[in-house]
């Protein structure tokens, strides 16, 4: 079973540029209400593309740099890569199914 990965700027290339698989980044904060929601979706979305797809998540605050090299201005803002490249991005807080379809978009 594969859980969401916490990521720093430290480990952003390894986690993220570097993956083998799609990544789903979730670039959220503690005071954000939507992030708190969107969550646990994104835990059954690791659950459900495990192997397939990586969820990893960037706490804006911890990490400004890394929120500032991607224009993050709202939270959640939710970005898919794919080879080390941005290929989608949504903001807000969306149902699992639209979540999913953009998911499989990328597969």
């Amino acid at each position: 079973m594969s859980a969401p990965v916490d990521v720093t700027q430290q480990t952003f290339k390894s986690e993220v540029i570097e993956s083998d698989i799609p990544v789903i980044v979730d670039f959220w904060a503690t005071w954000c209400g939507p992030c708190k929601k969107l969550s646990p979706i994104l835990d059954e979305v690791a659950q459900q593309f495990d192997g397939q797809v990586k969820v990893a998540k960037i706490d804006v605050d911890a990490e400004r740099t890394l929120a500032m090299m991607y224009q993050v201005m709202s939270m959640p803002t939710v970005m898919v890569f794919k080879g080390g490249q941005k290929v989608d991005e949504f903001i807000g807080l969306r149902p699992k199914n639209e979540i999913v379809e953009r998911v499989q978009a990328h597969l």
